[in-house]
């Protein structure tokens, strides 16, 4: 039975695989639908986590908009996921960075990689 179900959630991933990990800083490329009419808006935060796996894995990015912090759950093989760029790449000993919610200004800040 795993053994199908497998299949069938194979069968729904997106071929190009989107690069990046938790701390770094993305613009998420989402496709919006109102009415008729198609647009993309883009979303820019730094990832919080990566959780799931298969068709079914998520990715939460969090933006600092107007002073409120915003965060947005994106589903990682969404067709209406058309893009994930990598801004900047980040430098975190953690795998979920819960921590920074309750963060404001510079302290909220994650640090780069220097190459």
């Amino acid at each position: 039975m795993n053994s199908i179900i497998r299949e069938v959630e194979n069968s729904q991933l997106k071929k190009d695989k989107f690069d990046f990990n938790v701390g770094d800083s993305v613009k998420v490329h989402n496709l919006i639908k109102e009415g008729d009419k198609e647009r993309i808006q883009i979303f820019e935060g730094v990832v919080l986590k990566r959780q799931g796996g298969g068709s079914r894995e998520t990715f939460t990015v969090r933006k600092n908009s107007n002073g409120i912090g915003v965060e947005k759950t994106f589903p990682l093989n969404s067709p209406l996921v058309s893009k994930v760029e990598v801004v900047r790449k980040g430098k975190v000993r953690r795998a979920k960075l819960n921590f920074l919610r309750d963060r404001i200004g510079k302290a909220a800040k994650v640090k780069e990689v220097l190459k």
